[in-house]
């Protein structure tokens, strides 16, 4: 009985970290086509659009909203987060937060 219990305890624990390991898996791959056909820029592109306008500030990482193709691009600056919404189609940064 212990051993079932805790087979069913680890498979309860799993369970969530597989689901959102495949839904990453399923935006990466939205991404990729997305990007593929053309319907937004690599985000080599928008990086290397966006990086060095951020003087001073560390960049962190980003997010893709997708369908609307919004990069969200996420730097640091003496403890500030600023992040900064970018058009994926176009490359334009659309909007910004923080300073």
């Amino acid at each position: 009985m212990r051993i079932g219990t805790s087979l069913l305890l680890l498979l309860l624990t799993a369970a969530p970290a597989a689901a959102a390991s495949a839904d990453q898996g399923r935006e990466a791959s939205a991404a990729w086509e997305a990007t593929r056909a053309g319907r937004i820029l690599p985000l080599k592109e928008i990086e290397r659009r966006v990086v060095p306008t951020m003087k001073g500030a560390q960049y962190i990482g980003f997010d893709l909203e997708l369908p609307s193709g919004v990069y969200t691009l996420k730097f640091l600056r003496d403890g500030t987060v600023i992040w900064v919404d970018v058009d994926g189609r176009t490359g334009q940064v659309i909007g910004r937060t923080g300073r």
